[in-house]
């Protein structure tokens, strides 16, 4: 017994053993942890999860690992220099998962939480576990249940406007839907055969514009439905049951 423990303390004594297991900790750590936010993206079906994620929270940890080795080594070195390169360098991973579909843009939180996860990659390959812990449960708690929040106080509704010009009027539905306290979540052109039902589908109309928005109360419906059909070029509007 008294042998084993002299040769794991002699282990420990070698400096370059020493620092590959606190390395490999540190970015085990930063993998758990960047798979958890990984994990709850890839579930929300977002182009960015749960391997992107781990591989983004794993580098930033080999950064700042690595520079406090060449800081120790070589000494007189600043440590924080590369980790300032990876948050500023993610923004082109985050850029990739910016998609825009007619006027709205999708995948802001996902361009977000790479950010985040890269930082909290850093935090754990300096040794700071406690401040990873604590970000990763606020960023998790921030993506899977705030929206939830929101989705209880609201429900989305698809609202089909019959219009003669859509390229020129759906600028103005957009601005309407925000305007009444409405969260737009897509505006799709449509022509009124792939529509499907329109109900008082009117001869003047020639293109439907479909929208998909979460809308808090039927008091902010009527004020929308009353808006767009106060518009030049709006003909109709039907909400989908």
């Amino acid at each position: 017994m008294e042998a084993v423990k002299q040769f794991f303390i002699s282990c420990w004594a070698n400096d370059q053993l020493r620092l590959a297991v606190d390395a490999l900790w540190r970015m085990v750590l930063a993998a758990i942890l960047g798979g958890v936010i990984g994990y709850e993206r890839q579930h929300s079906h977002r182009p960015a999860g749960l391997r992107t994620h781990v591989l983004v929270a794993v580098g930033a940890a080999l950064v700042m690992c690595t520079s406090e080795y060449v800081s120790l080594r070589y000494g007189g070195t600043d440590v924080l220099r590369l980790g300032a390169q990876v948050i500023s360098g993610i923004g082109f991973l985050g850029a990739g998962t910016i998609l825009r579909k007619g006027f709205m843009v999708e995948g802001l939180t996902t361009a977000a939480s790479l950010w985040a996860v890269s930082c909290i990659g850093l935090t754990a390959g300096i040794g700071f576990w406690a401040g990873a812990l604590i970000a990763t449960a606020v960023l998790y708690f921030v993506l899977n249940y705030v929206k939830k929040v929101r989705n209880r106080h609201s429900s989305i509704r698809t609202i089909d406007i019959g219009v003669n010009d859509a390229y020129h009027v759906s600028e103005r539905v957009a601005e309407i839907f925000h305007a009444c306290g409405a969260d737009l979540r897509s505006l799709e052109i449509l022509f009124p055969d792939d529509s499907g039902p329109f109900l008082t589908m009117s001869k003047d109309v020639n293109k439907v514009l479909r929208a998909r928005a979460y809308i808090k109360s039927e008091g902010d419906l009527a004020l929308i439905k009353e808006s767009l059909l106060g518009l030049e070029g709006v003909f109709d509007f039907n909400v989908e049951p």
